[in-house]
Protein backbone atom coordinates (compact mmCIF):
# COMPACT_ATOMS: atom_id res chain seq x y z
CA UNK A 1 0.00 0.00 0.00
CA UNK A 2 2.73 2.58 1.02
CA UNK A 3 4.53 1.74 -2.03
CA UNK A 4 1.75 1.94 -4.33
CA UNK A 5 1.12 5.79 -3.09
CA UNK A 6 4.21 6.09 -3.83
CA UNK A 7 4.53 5.19 -7.77
CA UNK A 8 1.21 7.03 -7.55
CA UNK A 9 2.97 10.21 -6.52
CA UNK A 10 5.85 9.64 -8.96
CA UNK A 11 3.12 9.14 -11.64
CA UNK A 12 1.48 12.35 -10.72
CA UNK A 13 4.41 14.71 -10.11
CA UNK A 14 4.57 17.83 -10.93
CA UNK A 15 7.51 19.75 -12.89
CA UNK A 16 8.24 21.67 -9.70
CA UNK A 17 8.65 18.80 -7.26
CA UNK A 18 5.21 18.76 -6.47
CA UNK A 19 2.49 16.37 -6.76
CA UNK A 20 -1.11 16.15 -7.85
CA UNK A 21 -2.99 15.73 -4.78
CA UNK A 22 -6.09 14.62 -5.24
CA UNK A 23 -4.95 12.29 -7.99
CA UNK A 24 -2.72 10.63 -5.30
CA UNK A 25 -5.35 10.52 -2.80
CA UNK A 26 -8.41 8.39 -5.21
CA UNK A 27 -5.68 6.42 -6.17
CA UNK A 28 -4.95 5.88 -2.85
CA UNK A 29 -8.60 5.25 -2.37
CA UNK A 30 -8.80 2.88 -4.59
CA UNK A 31 -5.82 0.66 -2.45
CA UNK A 32 -7.19 0.99 0.57
CA UNK A 33 -10.67 -0.43 -1.18
CA UNK A 34 -9.00 -3.16 -2.39
CA UNK A 35 -8.32 -4.76 0.65
CA UNK A 36 -11.94 -3.69 2.85
CA UNK A 37 -10.92 -6.35 5.87
CA UNK A 38 -7.39 -5.51 6.35
CA UNK A 39 -6.46 -2.74 8.42
CA UNK A 40 -2.89 -1.90 8.06
CA UNK A 41 -3.20 -1.42 4.72
CA UNK A 42 -4.85 1.54 5.19
CA UNK A 43 -2.48 2.23 8.43
CA UNK A 44 0.29 2.13 5.32
CA UNK A 45 -1.35 4.44 3.15
CA UNK A 46 -2.20 6.82 5.33
CA UNK A 47 1.15 7.45 6.82
CA UNK A 48 2.41 8.01 3.50
CA UNK A 49 -0.14 10.11 2.80
CA UNK A 50 1.18 12.49 5.43
CA UNK A 51 4.45 12.96 3.25
CA UNK A 52 2.75 14.42 0.76
CA UNK A 53 3.34 17.92 0.95
CA UNK A 54 7.10 17.01 0.53
CA UNK A 55 6.65 15.71 -3.04
CA UNK A 56 6.37 11.98 -4.51
CA UNK A 57 10.45 11.63 -3.19
CA UNK A 58 9.18 12.40 0.47
CA UNK A 59 6.53 9.60 -0.15
CA UNK A 60 9.13 7.38 -1.70
CA UNK A 61 11.34 8.10 1.55
CA UNK A 62 8.49 7.33 3.63
CA UNK A 63 7.33 3.74 2.13
CA UNK A 64 11.33 2.56 2.01
CA UNK A 65 11.94 3.56 5.42
CA UNK A 66 8.35 1.29 6.60
CA UNK A 67 10.08 -1.80 5.08
CA UNK A 68 13.14 -1.18 7.38
CA UNK A 69 10.57 -0.90 10.08
CA UNK A 70 8.53 -3.84 8.90
CA UNK A 71 11.44 -6.40 9.13
CA UNK A 72 12.86 -4.90 12.31
CA UNK A 73 9.28 -5.78 13.54
CA UNK A 74 8.88 -9.12 11.95
CA UNK A 75 12.27 -9.89 13.89
CA UNK A 76 10.77 -9.40 17.14
CA UNK A 77 7.72 -10.86 17.17
CA UNK A 78 8.57 -14.22 15.78
CA UNK A 79 11.28 -14.15 18.48
CA UNK A 80 8.49 -13.22 20.90
CA UNK A 81 6.12 -16.36 19.88
CA UNK A 82 9.21 -18.76 19.54
CA UNK A 83 10.23 -17.85 23.00
CA UNK A 84 6.54 -18.18 24.30
CA UNK A 85 6.66 -21.58 22.45
CA UNK A 86 9.29 -22.73 24.58
CA UNK A 87 7.59 -21.68 27.55
CA UNK A 88 4.31 -23.92 26.94
CA UNK A 89 5.44 -26.32 24.98
CA UNK A 90 9.12 -26.98 25.90
CA UNK A 91 11.47 -29.87 25.64
CA UNK A 92 10.25 -31.67 22.00
CA UNK A 93 10.16 -30.99 18.82
CA UNK A 94 6.37 -29.31 17.94
CA UNK A 95 4.43 -30.81 15.05
CA UNK A 96 2.46 -27.62 13.73
CA UNK A 97 -0.28 -26.32 11.98
CA UNK A 98 -0.42 -23.11 10.38
CA UNK A 99 -3.11 -21.73 7.50
CA UNK A 100 -2.67 -19.40 4.60
CA UNK A 101 0.73 -17.67 3.67
CA UNK A 102 2.30 -15.49 5.99
CA UNK A 103 5.87 -15.87 5.54
CA UNK A 104 8.65 -13.15 3.51
CA UNK A 105 6.04 -13.47 0.54
CA UNK A 106 3.35 -11.82 2.37
CA UNK A 107 5.76 -9.43 4.34
CA UNK A 108 8.79 -8.05 3.50
CA UNK A 109 10.74 -9.83 6.06
CA UNK A 110 10.64 -13.46 7.76
CA UNK A 111 7.10 -12.83 7.84
CA UNK A 112 4.73 -13.49 10.94
CA UNK A 113 3.59 -17.04 11.59
CA UNK A 114 5.67 -18.37 9.08
CA UNK A 115 8.28 -16.52 10.83
CA UNK A 116 7.93 -18.24 14.01
CA UNK A 117 8.08 -21.72 12.38
CA UNK A 118 11.51 -20.55 10.44
CA UNK A 119 12.98 -19.49 13.94
CA UNK A 120 11.63 -22.59 16.07
CA UNK A 121 13.62 -25.11 12.78
CA UNK A 122 16.46 -22.76 12.93
CA UNK A 123 16.54 -23.70 17.28
CA UNK A 124 15.86 -27.31 15.79
CA UNK A 125 12.36 -27.46 17.48
CA UNK A 126 10.11 -28.45 14.36
CA UNK A 127 9.38 -31.70 13.75
CA UNK A 128 6.61 -31.02 11.02
CA UNK A 129 4.31 -28.16 9.61
CA UNK A 130 0.85 -28.84 8.41
CA UNK A 131 0.15 -26.17 5.83
CA UNK A 132 -3.36 -25.53 5.06
CA UNK A 133 -3.80 -25.75 1.23
CA UNK A 134 -5.71 -23.02 2.04
CA UNK A 135 -8.93 -22.32 -0.55
CA UNK A 136 -10.27 -21.34 -3.10
CA UNK A 137 -6.68 -19.67 -4.54
CA UNK A 138 -4.70 -22.47 -1.93
CA UNK A 139 -1.77 -19.73 -0.61
CA UNK A 140 -0.75 -22.24 1.51
CA UNK A 141 0.12 -25.41 -0.96
CA UNK A 142 1.32 -22.86 -3.79
CA UNK A 143 3.11 -20.49 -1.48
CA UNK A 144 3.49 -22.03 2.32
CA UNK A 145 4.78 -24.49 1.14
CA UNK A 146 7.10 -23.27 -1.30
CA UNK A 147 8.75 -21.04 1.45
CA UNK A 148 9.46 -24.23 3.99
CA UNK A 149 10.70 -26.33 0.89
CA UNK A 150 12.98 -23.80 0.45
CA UNK A 151 14.14 -23.64 4.24
CA UNK A 152 14.19 -27.31 4.54
CA UNK A 153 11.56 -27.52 7.11
CA UNK A 154 9.91 -31.13 6.83
CA UNK A 155 5.87 -30.52 5.97
CA UNK A 156 2.42 -31.86 4.41
CA UNK A 157 0.05 -30.03 2.55
CA UNK A 158 -3.08 -30.49 4.51
CA UNK A 159 -6.54 -30.49 2.89
CA UNK A 160 -8.51 -27.55 4.40
CA UNK A 161 -11.21 -29.78 5.24
CA UNK A 162 -8.92 -32.14 7.12
CA UNK A 163 -7.37 -29.69 9.18
CA UNK A 164 -9.80 -30.39 12.36
CA UNK A 165 -9.47 -34.22 11.90
CA UNK A 166 -5.66 -33.49 12.10
CA UNK A 167 -5.91 -31.76 15.19
CA UNK A 168 -8.59 -34.04 16.81
CA UNK A 169 -6.28 -37.26 16.33
CA UNK A 170 -3.08 -35.78 17.91
CA UNK A 171 -1.23 -34.85 14.83
CA UNK A 172 -0.54 -31.51 16.18
CA UNK A 173 1.05 -29.41 19.19
CA UNK A 174 0.36 -26.19 17.66
CA UNK A 175 -1.61 -24.26 15.44
CA UNK A 176 -0.25 -20.17 14.36
CA UNK A 177 -1.61 -18.70 12.28
CA UNK A 178 -1.41 -14.78 10.99
CA UNK A 179 -4.22 -11.90 11.37
CA UNK A 180 -5.62 -9.24 8.92
CA UNK A 181 -7.47 -7.21 11.23
CA UNK A 182 -7.66 -7.31 15.49
CA UNK A 183 -10.89 -5.59 17.64
CA UNK A 184 -9.29 -4.42 20.83
CA UNK A 185 -11.04 -7.22 22.43
CA UNK A 186 -9.34 -10.18 20.75
CA UNK A 187 -11.30 -11.23 18.18
CA UNK A 188 -9.13 -11.77 14.57
CA UNK A 189 -10.02 -11.19 11.75
CA UNK A 190 -7.57 -13.76 9.03
CA UNK A 191 -8.49 -15.81 5.72
CA UNK A 192 -11.22 -17.85 5.43
CA UNK A 193 -11.15 -21.24 7.50
CA UNK A 194 -9.09 -19.57 10.65
CA UNK A 195 -12.30 -19.86 12.88
CA UNK A 196 -12.85 -23.16 11.93
CA UNK A 197 -9.44 -24.48 12.82
CA UNK A 198 -9.45 -22.61 15.80
CA UNK A 199 -12.65 -24.00 17.32
CA UNK A 200 -11.03 -27.52 16.56
CA UNK A 201 -8.16 -26.39 18.84
CA UNK A 202 -10.01 -24.98 21.24
CA UNK A 203 -11.94 -28.23 21.36
CA UNK A 204 -8.79 -30.22 21.22
CA UNK A 205 -7.05 -28.42 24.21
CA UNK A 206 -4.24 -27.44 21.34
CA UNK A 207 -2.78 -23.62 21.31
CA UNK A 208 -4.07 -21.18 19.03
CA UNK A 209 -1.30 -18.12 18.12
CA UNK A 210 -2.11 -15.52 16.39
CA UNK A 211 1.38 -13.40 15.70
CA UNK A 212 0.38 -10.05 13.96
CA UNK A 213 1.97 -6.80 14.57
CA UNK A 214 0.34 -3.64 16.20
CA UNK A 215 -0.28 -1.90 12.98
CA UNK A 216 -2.80 -5.12 12.80
CA UNK A 217 -5.05 -3.88 15.68
CA UNK A 218 -7.91 -1.53 15.32
CA UNK A 219 -8.36 0.41 18.36
CA UNK A 220 -11.88 1.85 16.79
CA UNK A 221 -13.42 -1.62 17.19
CA UNK A 222 -14.53 -2.87 20.14
CA UNK A 223 -15.20 -6.37 18.82
CA UNK A 224 -14.75 -8.40 15.83
CA UNK A 225 -18.52 -7.80 15.04
CA UNK A 226 -18.06 -4.85 13.07
CA UNK A 227 -14.71 -5.98 10.84
CA UNK A 228 -16.00 -5.96 7.11
CA UNK A 229 -15.65 -9.21 5.54
CA UNK A 230 -14.37 -9.14 1.95
CA UNK A 231 -16.27 -11.40 -0.88
CA UNK A 232 -14.37 -12.63 -3.54
CA UNK A 233 -15.51 -13.94 -6.96
CA UNK A 234 -17.25 -16.84 -7.45
CA UNK A 235 -15.21 -17.53 -10.07
CA UNK A 236 -12.42 -18.76 -7.68
CA UNK A 237 -14.75 -21.47 -6.47
CA UNK A 238 -16.35 -22.84 -9.63
CA UNK A 239 -13.66 -22.65 -11.85
CA UNK A 240 -9.99 -24.54 -11.56
CA UNK A 241 -7.54 -23.54 -14.09
CA UNK A 242 -9.82 -22.37 -16.16
CA UNK A 243 -12.31 -25.53 -16.18
CA UNK A 244 -15.81 -24.96 -14.60
CA UNK A 245 -16.02 -27.77 -11.49
CA UNK A 246 -19.64 -26.72 -10.97
CA UNK A 247 -22.54 -26.42 -13.14
CA UNK A 248 -23.05 -22.82 -14.73
CA UNK A 249 -24.78 -20.42 -12.99
CA UNK A 250 -23.97 -21.92 -9.39
CA UNK A 251 -24.39 -19.19 -6.82
CA UNK A 252 -21.43 -19.18 -4.16
CA UNK A 253 -20.67 -17.70 -1.09
CA UNK A 254 -16.90 -16.98 -1.36
CA UNK A 255 -15.99 -15.01 1.98
CA UNK A 256 -12.10 -13.73 2.12
CA UNK A 257 -11.65 -14.07 5.83
CA UNK A 258 -13.53 -14.78 8.61
CA UNK A 259 -13.89 -13.47 12.33
CA UNK A 260 -11.94 -15.90 15.48
CA UNK A 261 -13.52 -15.02 18.93
CA UNK A 262 -10.55 -13.94 21.29
CA UNK A 263 -11.81 -17.11 23.63
CA UNK A 264 -10.65 -19.34 20.78
CA UNK A 265 -7.16 -17.40 20.58
CA UNK A 266 -4.27 -18.52 23.39
CA UNK A 267 -2.51 -15.44 22.69
CA UNK A 268 -1.52 -12.57 20.11
CA UNK A 269 1.72 -11.84 20.13
CA UNK A 270 3.18 -8.90 18.37
CA UNK A 271 6.55 -7.02 18.66
CA UNK A 272 5.65 -5.36 21.60
CA UNK A 273 3.44 -7.75 23.79
CA UNK A 274 1.87 -11.05 24.34
CA UNK A 275 -1.97 -10.62 24.49
CA UNK A 276 -3.82 -13.68 26.26
CA UNK A 277 -7.26 -12.72 25.27
CA UNK A 278 -9.03 -15.20 27.20
CA UNK A 279 -7.53 -13.99 30.47
CA UNK A 280 -6.51 -10.33 29.99
CA UNK A 281 -9.84 -7.48 29.55
CA UNK A 282 -9.56 -4.93 26.60
CA UNK A 283 -8.45 -1.65 27.46
CA UNK A 284 -8.91 1.79 24.93
CA UNK A 285 -8.44 5.28 26.12
CA UNK A 286 -11.42 6.78 27.47
CA UNK A 287 -12.19 8.53 24.31
CA UNK A 288 -11.96 5.86 22.34
CA UNK A 289 -13.53 3.58 24.37
CA UNK A 290 -16.49 5.54 24.04
CA UNK A 291 -16.62 5.97 20.39
CA UNK A 292 -16.49 2.29 19.82
CA UNK A 293 -19.08 1.99 21.90
CA UNK A 294 -21.33 4.58 20.29
CA UNK A 295 -19.86 2.86 16.94
CA UNK A 296 -20.75 -0.48 17.94
CA UNK A 297 -24.18 0.69 19.42
CA UNK A 298 -25.24 2.49 15.34
CA UNK A 299 -24.20 -0.55 14.04
CA UNK A 300 -26.57 -3.29 16.21
CA UNK A 301 -29.29 -0.53 15.35
CA UNK A 302 -28.37 -0.48 11.99
CA UNK A 303 -29.25 -4.87 12.13
CA UNK A 304 -32.26 -4.02 13.45
CA UNK A 305 -33.18 -1.42 10.55
CA UNK A 306 -33.87 1.28 12.77
CA UNK A 307 -31.04 3.16 11.59
CA UNK A 308 -31.03 2.74 7.85
CA UNK A 309 -28.47 4.13 5.75
CA UNK A 310 -26.65 7.13 7.40
CA UNK A 311 -29.92 7.96 8.98
CA UNK A 312 -29.94 8.22 12.81
CA UNK A 313 -27.56 9.66 15.35
CA UNK A 314 -26.25 8.13 18.74
CA UNK A 315 -24.39 10.45 21.61
CA UNK A 316 -22.69 9.89 24.92
CA UNK A 317 -21.35 12.42 27.17
CA UNK A 318 -17.42 12.42 27.11
CA UNK A 319 -16.08 13.32 30.27
CA UNK A 320 -17.03 13.37 34.26
CA UNK A 321 -18.05 17.02 33.93
CA UNK A 322 -20.36 16.07 30.83
CA UNK A 323 -19.74 19.38 28.97
CA UNK A 324 -18.46 17.55 26.13
CA UNK A 325 -20.23 14.43 23.93
CA UNK A 326 -19.45 12.56 21.22
CA UNK A 327 -21.68 12.13 18.67
CA UNK A 328 -21.74 10.20 15.20
CA UNK A 329 -20.91 12.17 12.30
CA UNK A 330 -23.36 13.80 9.29
CA UNK A 331 -23.73 11.67 6.25
CA UNK A 332 -21.78 8.02 7.72
CA UNK A 333 -23.25 4.84 6.97
CA UNK A 334 -24.34 3.15 10.47
CA UNK A 335 -23.67 -0.20 9.44
CA UNK A 336 -20.14 0.23 8.71
CA UNK A 337 -19.58 2.83 11.98
CA UNK A 338 -16.14 3.14 13.81
CA UNK A 339 -14.78 5.63 16.66
CA UNK A 340 -13.13 7.44 13.91
CA UNK A 341 -16.91 8.41 12.66
CA UNK A 342 -17.45 10.57 15.92
CA UNK A 343 -17.64 14.04 16.47
CA UNK A 344 -16.47 15.98 19.87
CA UNK A 345 -18.96 18.70 20.83
CA UNK A 346 -20.41 21.14 23.58
CA UNK A 347 -23.00 18.64 25.13
CA UNK A 348 -25.45 21.63 25.52
CA UNK A 349 -24.70 23.61 22.56
CA UNK A 350 -24.08 21.27 19.84
CA UNK A 351 -21.12 23.25 18.72
CA UNK A 352 -18.20 21.29 17.60
CA UNK A 353 -15.06 21.04 19.76
CA UNK A 354 -12.90 21.01 16.79
CA UNK A 355 -13.47 23.79 13.86
CA UNK A 356 -11.68 21.75 11.46
CA UNK A 357 -13.47 18.04 12.24
CA UNK A 358 -16.12 16.44 10.34
CA UNK A 359 -19.43 17.95 10.67
CA UNK A 360 -21.78 16.45 13.69
CA UNK A 361 -25.42 15.61 12.44
CA UNK A 362 -27.82 18.64 12.08
CA UNK A 363 -30.09 16.55 14.94
CA UNK A 364 -27.17 17.49 17.29
CA UNK A 365 -29.03 20.39 18.65
CA UNK A 366 -31.84 17.99 19.90
CA UNK A 367 -29.31 15.87 21.79
CA UNK A 368 -27.92 19.27 22.98
CA UNK A 369 -31.63 20.06 23.93
CA UNK A 370 -32.03 16.90 26.37
CA UNK A 371 -28.38 17.30 27.77
CA UNK A 372 -29.02 20.76 28.66
CA UNK A 373 -32.27 20.29 30.41
CA UNK A 374 -31.88 16.67 32.10
CA UNK A 375 -29.24 14.19 33.88
CA UNK A 376 -28.85 11.83 30.54
CA UNK A 377 -25.52 10.83 29.41
CA UNK A 378 -26.39 8.74 26.17
CA UNK A 379 -29.27 9.43 23.60
CA UNK A 380 -30.44 7.74 20.54
CA UNK A 381 -32.49 8.85 17.86
CA UNK A 382 -33.34 6.46 15.55
CA UNK A 383 -35.89 5.88 12.47
CA UNK A 384 -37.40 2.97 14.44
CA UNK A 385 -40.75 1.80 11.84
CA UNK A 386 -43.78 1.24 14.50
CA UNK A 387 -42.45 4.61 16.86
CA UNK A 388 -42.68 6.27 13.55
CA UNK A 389 -45.96 5.21 12.37
CA UNK A 390 -47.23 5.66 15.75
CA UNK A 391 -45.88 9.71 15.59
CA UNK A 392 -47.20 10.32 12.47
CA UNK A 393 -50.70 8.73 12.99
CA UNK A 394 -50.99 10.98 15.78
CA UNK A 395 -49.83 14.53 14.28
CA UNK A 396 -51.93 13.91 11.18
CA UNK A 397 -54.95 12.99 13.69
CA UNK A 398 -54.39 15.76 15.75
CA UNK A 399 -53.80 18.69 13.43
CA UNK A 400 -51.96 20.51 15.85
CA UNK A 401 -49.07 23.50 14.55
CA UNK A 402 -47.18 22.84 17.73
CA UNK A 403 -46.22 19.81 19.59
CA UNK A 404 -49.17 17.79 21.40
CA UNK A 405 -49.08 14.71 23.88
CA UNK A 406 -49.74 11.36 23.02
CA UNK A 407 -51.39 9.21 26.17
CA UNK A 408 -49.71 5.68 26.86
CA UNK A 409 -51.20 3.54 29.66
CA UNK A 410 -51.87 0.19 30.81
CA UNK A 411 -48.55 -0.96 29.05
CA UNK A 412 -46.58 -3.20 31.58
CA UNK A 413 -42.87 -2.22 29.28
CA UNK A 414 -43.96 1.71 30.82
CA UNK A 415 -41.80 0.00 33.57
CA UNK A 416 -38.61 -0.01 31.38
CA UNK A 417 -38.46 3.65 30.95
CA UNK A 418 -38.10 4.26 34.93
CA UNK A 419 -41.24 6.22 35.39
CA UNK A 420 -42.23 7.10 38.96
CA UNK A 421 -45.59 5.73 38.29
CA UNK A 422 -45.18 3.49 35.32
CA UNK A 423 -49.26 2.87 34.91
CA UNK A 424 -49.37 5.92 32.65
CA UNK A 425 -47.35 8.35 31.15
CA UNK A 426 -47.45 10.99 28.78
CA UNK A 427 -45.38 11.31 25.34
CA UNK A 428 -44.49 14.67 23.42
CA UNK A 429 -44.77 14.20 19.33
CA UNK A 430 -43.24 17.51 18.08
CA UNK A 431 -44.03 18.67 13.94
CA UNK A 432 -41.54 17.58 12.32
CA UNK A 433 -40.31 21.18 10.99
CA UNK A 434 -37.25 21.78 8.11
CA UNK A 435 -35.40 24.08 10.96
CA UNK A 436 -33.94 21.42 13.41
CA UNK A 437 -33.43 23.52 16.02
CA UNK A 438 -37.10 25.03 15.96
CA UNK A 439 -37.54 20.99 17.13
CA UNK A 440 -34.67 21.63 19.09
CA UNK A 441 -36.14 24.85 20.92
CA UNK A 442 -39.92 23.18 21.58
CA UNK A 443 -37.90 20.04 23.17
CA UNK A 444 -35.77 22.19 25.78
CA UNK A 445 -39.11 24.16 26.48
CA UNK A 446 -40.98 21.02 26.88
CA UNK A 447 -38.39 19.30 29.40
CA UNK A 448 -37.75 22.33 31.44
CA UNK A 449 -41.78 22.83 32.50
CA UNK A 450 -41.92 18.74 32.62
CA UNK A 451 -39.11 17.64 34.41
CA UNK A 452 -40.86 14.37 34.84
CA UNK A 453 -41.36 14.05 31.57
CA UNK A 454 -40.83 10.47 30.43
CA UNK A 455 -37.31 9.72 29.03
CA UNK A 456 -38.30 9.65 25.23
CA UNK A 457 -40.31 12.00 22.32
CA UNK A 458 -41.62 11.03 19.25
CA UNK A 459 -41.14 13.89 16.32
CA UNK A 460 -43.53 13.28 13.16
CA UNK A 461 -43.20 10.86 10.56
CA UNK A 462 -39.49 11.20 11.62
CA UNK A 463 -38.29 8.97 14.48
CA UNK A 464 -37.73 8.68 18.30
CA UNK A 465 -35.42 10.18 20.75
CA UNK A 466 -34.80 8.22 23.51
CA UNK A 467 -31.94 8.62 26.27
CA UNK A 468 -30.81 7.58 29.50
CA UNK A 469 -27.54 7.19 32.11
CA UNK A 470 -25.64 5.45 29.35
CA UNK A 471 -26.42 4.16 26.56
CA UNK A 472 -27.31 0.52 27.58
CA UNK A 473 -30.44 2.34 29.19
CA UNK A 474 -31.14 4.56 26.32
CA UNK A 475 -31.55 1.64 24.01
CA UNK A 476 -33.40 -0.76 26.72
CA UNK A 477 -35.71 2.50 27.08
CA UNK A 478 -35.74 2.28 22.71
CA UNK A 479 -36.95 -1.21 22.60
CA UNK A 480 -39.51 -0.69 25.39
CA UNK A 481 -41.22 2.41 23.64
CA UNK A 482 -41.02 0.55 19.55
CA UNK A 483 -42.53 -2.19 21.08
CA UNK A 484 -45.34 -0.09 22.78
CA UNK A 485 -46.13 1.62 19.39
CA UNK A 486 -46.60 -1.97 18.07
CA UNK A 487 -49.06 -2.90 20.55
CA UNK A 488 -50.67 0.30 19.78
CA UNK A 489 -50.98 -0.01 16.21
CA UNK A 490 -51.92 -4.07 16.49
CA UNK A 491 -55.03 -2.80 19.43
CA UNK A 492 -56.82 -0.23 16.72
CA UNK A 493 -59.50 -0.30 18.91
CA UNK A 494 -57.53 1.25 22.07
CA UNK A 495 -56.06 3.82 20.08
CA UNK A 496 -55.11 7.02 22.41
CA UNK A 497 -58.17 8.66 23.07
CA UNK A 498 -59.52 12.69 23.13
CA UNK A 499 -59.10 15.16 25.07
CA UNK A 500 -55.32 15.14 25.14
CA UNK A 501 -53.57 18.04 26.70
CA UNK A 502 -51.29 19.84 23.95
CA UNK A 503 -47.93 21.17 25.31
CA UNK A 504 -49.40 24.38 25.33
CA UNK A 505 -52.05 23.52 28.22
CA UNK A 506 -54.58 23.75 25.68
CA UNK A 507 -57.28 20.98 25.74
CA UNK A 508 -58.61 19.51 22.25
Amino acid sequence: GALGVALSARRHAGPHGGVDEPAVRADARRLVAARPTAVNLEWAVRRVLSRLDGGHGAVLDEGLAMLREDAEVNTAMVRRAADLLGTLLPDRPLRLLTHCNTGRLATTAVGTALGVILELAARGRVAEVLVDETRPLLQGARLTAWELREADVPHRVCVDSAAAAAIASGMVDCVLVGADRIAVNGDVANKIGTYGVAVAAARSGVPFLVIAPESTRDPALTTGAGITIEERAAAEVVECAGAPVAPAGTAVFNPAFDVTPAELITAIVSERRVQRPREEPAELPDGQRLGAEIAAMARTLYERAWMPGTSGNVSARADTAGGTALITASGRDKGELTARDMVAVHAETARPVAADGPPPSAETAIHAAVYRTTDARAVIHVHAPYATAVAGRWARERAEAGPTLLPLRGFELLKGLGLRDPSATEVPVFPNHADVGRIATEVADHLRSRPKAPPALLIADHGITVWGRDLAQARNRLECMEAICHLVLLDAGNWPARPVTSLEGKTA
